[in-house]
């Protein structure tokens, strides 16, 4: 019972506010990843090339916008001592993120084929403006789990609390917008945008108490900078990179993230293209994988609580993802492609309830080998190279419908077989290949077992980190 006492700093009313953060993020980020795309090519009828352009712009300034950002936050201010380190960048970020989602669906009204130019313009700069603050917010964020949440059992007893209360928010990211949307009328989309951000202010409100850093927690981090010596940059990049741990986990979730961000794009794709069917099965697919995650996410986290190796649950959810993602290619049921999705949540309830616990890990290992805390740089490069899924989910579904004739802006009658074919090959094969090479690179080469993550735990509390 002492131990308990001892390791649980922090109450499950607290853990769940917290975990309303993440339920913002991926409320804004995956209605985002569904519908951006799809609204610029379909909706808008931009040329096919110029959205796969835009997008590799706007993929390029947020992967090098995140390592930036987690650096510059990665200190002391004047605001510090009395708000935290990490609470006011979230808030800072937080509500601009929110605000700039409208902007994405308010592009100018004019003739995509004449004015085409204005509309590729704008499109990179609402969604580099987006990420920005995105990017503000979210790595403080998920920069103050590992120094919130210090044991092993309080960060799986947090990430079970989180993870569902994050899958809710992909619910309701992903559930809400086609309600709202009409396929074809742009005006649909700002009204969606303008409810989605009602509702993420009001969800940022509710996580306040549980980002807000207690003054221990401000305390412990002053005095640390103190004795530290300020890495620069670049030294700080060379040193994550040279973290073994790191690299074979950001590798894993860069592929992780190019399977989760295709799907995404592709599901009104699929419902529009293969299965033919009208905007309400976009919800009713995504309830299928949602109703996934949110059953499996409890189990996952027992698991590993069960097992204590989170190496073990990562890898098992991984292997899933794979095993459930390959025959979605070949499904034109929409009954079957439901079931289907079903199982692909399941996979992806344990990826996610994962990633915080596995990323604390490598964070304390970094800790033992350095001396220093730097989870926001960490957060950053992890980011960097997460943000490369939506680098991979343009470049692959501009070759796939400029290759396969796919007709941007034409109903499906006017799509021949191959360019159908086409939307199935980047909703499912591609990505499923991807994630299979990611999977096989992170049961390689990530080494923490349990036994290293007990000692480098007892470790930086030894050295008061």
């Amino acid at each position: 019972m002492e131990k308990t006492t001892i390791e649980l700093e922090h109450s499950k009313a607290n853990m769940a506010s917290f975990g309303f953060a993440k339920f913002l993020s991926e409320f804004i980020e995956n209605a985002f990843a569904a519908w951006a795309f799809y609204f610029y090519e379909r909706t808008i009828g931009l040329d096919s090339l110029l959205v796969g352009l835009g997008y590799i712009i706007f993929a390029l300034w947020n992967a090098f916008n995140d390592p930036l950002m987690g650096y510059l936050t990665n200190r002391p201010f004047k605001f510090t001592k009395k708000w935290g380190r990490r609470f006011p960048w979230i808030l800072i970020g937080g509500a601009p993120y929110v605000l700039s989602y409208i902007l994405i669906f308010s592009p100018p009204a004019v003739d995509p084929t004449s004015g085409a130019l204005l509309i590729f313009l704008y499109l990179i700069f609402a969604t580099c403006l987006f990420d920005t603050f995105n990017s503000i917010f979210f790595i403080n964020y998920v920069s103050l789990f590992p120094d919130k949440f210090r044991s092993s059992k309080e960060r799986r007893l947090a990430t079970g609390i989180q993870t569902p209360i994050g899958i809710f928010g992909v619910a309701v990211g992903f559930l809400v917008p086609p309600l709202i949307i009409s396929r074809l009328v742009s005006t649909t989309y700002v009204w969606q945008a303008l409810v989605m951000a009602i509702i993420g202010l009001v969800v940022l409100a509710i996580s306040i108490p549980g980002i807000k850093e207690d003054q221990v927690t401000i305390d412990r981090y002053l005095e640390r900078h103190e004795r530290e010596e300020k890495t620069p940059f670049l030294k700080s990049l060379k040193q994550a990179l040279k973290h073994g741990s790191f690299v074979a986990f950001i590798i894993g979730y860069t592929f992780y993230r190019c399977l989760v961000v295709s799907m995404q794009a592709s599901v009104p794709y699929v419902v529009e293209f293969v299965l033919i069917k009208d905007d309400d099965y976009v919800t009713i697919l995504s309830a299928g994988f949602l109703v996934g995650a949110l059953i499996s996410s409890p189990i996952w986290a027992w698991f590993a609580q069960k097992t204590n190796n989170n190496k073990k649950a990562l890898l098992i959810s991984s292997s899933l993802l794979v095993l459930f993602t390959i025959p979605l290619t070949f499904i034109n049921s929409w009954i079957i492609m439901l079931f289907g999705m079903l199982l692909w949540g399941i996979g992806l309830g344990g990826y996610w309830t994962m990633i915080s616990p596995v990323l604390a890990d490598i964070i304390d290992e970094s800790v033992v080998q350095t001396g220093k805390r730097e989870e926001g740089i960490y957060n950053g490069f992890l980011q960097f190279f997460g943000r490369l899924g939506i680098l991979f989910q343009a470049i692959s579904f501009t070759l796939v419908h400029e290759l396969t004739g796919f007709l941007e802006g034409e109903p499906v009658s006017a799509q021949g077989p191959l360019a159908i074919f086409g939307i199935q090959l980047h909703f499912a094969l591609i990505p499923a290949i991807v994630m299979l090479i990611g999977t096989i690179i992170f049961w390689k080469k990530y080494n923490l077992t349990p036994d290293k993550v007990d000692e480098h735990q007892a470790k930086v509390t030894e050295l008061k980190l």
